[in-house]
């Protein structure tokens, strides 16, 4: 027998996925059987002198019709919850962790979660050729299969087949296609998406978003560099190569808004020629104030000497390690003082330079501020612009610029120390916490869902940690990572790290969601910690694996025969943690149950409470729908549901049963029983 969503999954065109979503807009455009009345669209269409069925370009690609038939797939798998984390620290938590493939999460998401993100990030893999994609991309149909499905011939079949496990544009557009259909489906209307890319695919997914999202809500493609050395170690441009020193983040919204700042963001980043300068010499130790060095005229003011440039790039590069310790954030208060936080969150304003802590300094017309030893040498130092003065535009003041179309790395991209983010070392594309936090401060508010489904390290699930910790924001963070081991076995059996999963594999985690998952953990203690925090501040998650069944149940399910009135007693069990081969101490139930109030359009803490039907436990959800899962029904429990519905002792909508734990005789005794009362409740009987 097969399942529902098999049934379903052979069933469904290429076509499927948009069509549902057309219907959904465009009703009247489909006929009483739900087939599109491609006619009527076109006489529209041609009402308005519009010729776009035979004109313009499209994107095509090997694989492009199987992966829009994946877009439209029911999953294959099952939700897993893991009771000790759900029930231990995580019991209260509003954010979700899924390992699992996120093709498949997605899947499961698309209707409790139609709609309703706001915010999505991804890091996808860049296709660089490195290695192989390690998401499962199966192409689980037959060769006949294929050719029926998508209309192909043998070469044609072959050439689909082929580009699995490659690192060719086509596979990796297969495979990145239905995941942003998917996620498209999710997004709220007004939500933003967020996609880091490099010069490999950048063209690729830009095509690809404006097919998915539409040209028109397009909104940015962000130039963000990534160093300013890289050429200088490596010496690759003085042998006249050009340095590969950015990446890109393209952004996309919903509904072709353009002004997504919902808090507009301003590029921290100073005029160093204008507003600050750093005192030092060249041993690294502080100047004096007749030992300045001008960073935008580099010179040893005390002797009119031009610096080489060496010292002058060693002078800026002090200077940047201030202002990123310092200065992340500037403001002013209402009087006109001014007001410096540094990243620990210590504050220094007029108050602070009365008692000695700095020290207000005039020369030359200009105004200095500036800390000092206990021997009376400059510590720190600080240059005022002139031109800064009591204004109504708070930020106008502060000499600061609103983001532009390229991200400079001195306060978005500090890559010395990403690998180290979050308490555990980590080289494999980690994306500074910095970066993720000012586009989820530009464009979020303080309810938020925020969903990033290829997680890594959690890097996004820790920004919105800092984010709420800074403004008290109950933002809730969805992060999805694949198991992907840090190790290989070799011929011997002995297990040998991967190159990007070294120091993972060195650090104790086996798997990438492992370290992913503990991230969060010491990045929520440390932020408790440095912001003195209370205990309602959500910096925990409830995890779930999304896990295919074992090959044992699948068989059993193929062999069920919904007339036989022998049952198979443990199809329920198969279903447990310890039967999946997984963690968690989850029943067999409450992998069903998780997985079908995903189906049924539930959050993952919905008001679940149990039902005894005469020693029989059923799963009463929010109220409104019951949940028949375990076997061992007989007319006894039959009896007593039938008389709580009817003398409204108990109200449902929905009665939904786990059809492989009725047989055929106790089924039909509760549909007949059912149809009596004189209230409608609708029977779902799910396979």
């Amino acid at each position: 027998m097969k399942t529902d969503n098999e049934k379903y999954n052979e069933s469904i065109q290429p076509n499927t996925f948009f069509l549902e979503n057309l219907k959904s807009k465009l009703p009247d455009f489909f006929s009483k059987d739900g087939k599109f009345d491609l006619d009527k669209f076109k006489s529209q269409l041609q009402e308005h002198n519009i010729d776009e069925l035979k004109d313009g370009y499209q994107l095509n690609f090997i694989g492009k019709e199987y992966a829009r038939r994946q877009a439209g797939e029911m999953p294959s798998t099952v939700i897993v919850s893991d009771e000790i984390q759900n029930n231990g620290e995580g019991k209260n938590s509003k954010n979700l962790f899924f390992t699992g493939d996120n093709l498949e999460v997605l899947r499961h998401l698309q209707t409790n979660y139609a709609g309703k993100v706001d915010v999505i990030y991804i890091d996808p893999p860049y296709n660089t050729g490195n290695d192989d994609f390690v998401y499962p991309d199966r192409f689980e149909y037959s060769d006949e299969k294929l050719k029926e499905m998508f209309g192909m011939g043998d070469e044609q079949v072959e050439r689909l087949k082929s580009i699995q496990g490659k690192s060719s544009h086509s596979a990796w557009m297969t495979f990145m296609y239905p995941r942003l259909s998917l996620a498209k489906n999710i997004l709220s209307n007004n939500g933003v998406i967020f996609i880091s890319i490099d010069d490999n695919e950048q063209a690729n997914l830009t095509m690809l978003m404006n097919e998915i999202f539409g040209e028109v809500n397009l909104v940015a493609n962000i130039h963000c560099q990534l160093s300013t050395t890289q050429g200088m170690k490596v010496g690759s441009a003085k042998k006249g190569n050009i340095v590969k020193n950015a990446e890109y983040i393209l952004c996309y919204t919903k509904n072709g808004k353009k002004n997504i700042a919902k808090h507009p963001i301003y590029d921290y980043r100073p005029e160093y020629d204008e507003h600050y300068s750093l005192f030092k010499k060249d041993d690294g130790t502080i100047c004096k104030l007749s030992e300045v060095y001008d960073y935008r005229h580099p010179k040893d003011l005390s002797t009119k000497k031009s610096l080489s440039l060496a010292e002058a790039y060693k002078t800026s590069n002090d200077f940047r390690s201030f202002v990123r310790s310092h200065l992340a954030n500037i403001v002013r208060s209402h009087l006109a003082n001014i007001v410096f936080f540094d990243k620990i969150g210590n504050v220094f304003d007029s108050s602070s330079l009365s008692n000695g802590k700095w020290k207000r300094v005039e020369q030359n017309n200009r105004t200095y501020f500036l800390t000092v030893d206990n021997k009376g040498k400059i510590k720190q130092l600080l240059l005022l612009k002139d031109s800064w003065g009591i204004a109504d535009d708070f930020y106008k003041n502060e000499g600061l610029r609103k983001i532009r179309g390229d991200w400079w790395p001195d306060f978005y991209m500090d890559m010395g120390n990403v690998s180290k983010e979050g308490g555990i070392k980590f080289d494999n594309g980690k994306k500074p916490v910095r970066l993720i936090y000012q586009l989820l401060k530009m464009v979020s508010s303080e309810n938020d869902i925020i969903l990033d489904f290829f997680a890594g390290s959690s890097t996004t699930a820790d920004a919105v940690m800092q984010l709420n910790a800074e403004d008290g924001g109950r933002r809730k963070f969805i992060m999805v990572q694949l198991p992907e081991k840090t190790y290989t076995v070799n011929s011997d059996g002995k297990e040998v790290p991967t190159g990007g999963g070294k120091d993972a594999y060195k650090a104790g985690f086996k798997s990438i969601d492992e370290l992913s998952r503990e991230r969060i953990k010491r990045s929520a203690a440390k932020i408790r910690e440095d912001n003195n925090l209370s205990e309602d501040f959500d910096g925990s998650f409830k995890h779930y694996r999304v896990v295919e069944p074992t090959r044992q149940t699948l068989e059993k399910i193929e062999d069920f025969d919904i007339n036989n009135t022998d049952l198979f007693n443990d199809m329920v069990s198969s279903f447990s943690s310890d039967a999946l081969n997984v963690d968690g101490n989850a029943s067999g139930e409450q992998t069903i149950r998780t997985t079908w109030l995903a189906k049924d359009g539930y959050s993952f803490d919905a008001d679940v409470k149990k039902a005894d039907f005469a020693g029989y436990e059923a799963s009463l959800v929010e109220g409104s729908r019951l949940y028949l899962i375990n076997d061992g029904w007989t007319s006894k429990n039959t009896e007593n549901l039938l008389n709580k519905l009817g003398t409204h002792q108990l109200t449902v909508q929905t009665i939904v049963l786990f059809g492989y734990s009725f047989n055929i005789a106790e089924l039909r005794e509760l549909e007949i029983g059912l149809k009596q009362l004189d209230v409608n409740i609708n029977l779902l009987k799910r396979y």
